[in-house]
């Protein structure tokens, strides 16, 4: 028997993603640093996921 697909990890609110990302763009403006990109990045796909889900629950 198959065993059942992990639950996902619990998301974070679009609000806490969006406070983030500006936290990071006003804390230095340029995402010149590859660290800073990357978590820019990340933060993206969090916060896009965080969207699909907020209409998924609208629906």
């Amino acid at each position: 028997m198959p065993t059942p697909p992990a639950s996902p990890p619990h998301a974070r609110s679009l609000a806490a993603v969006n406070e983030d990302i500006r936290a990071l763009l006003s804390a230095g403006g340029l995402l010149s640093e590859k660290g800073r990109r990357r978590r820019y990045e990340e933060l993206l796909m969090e916060w896009a996921a965080a969207v699909r889900g907020d209409v998924t629950e609208a629906a």
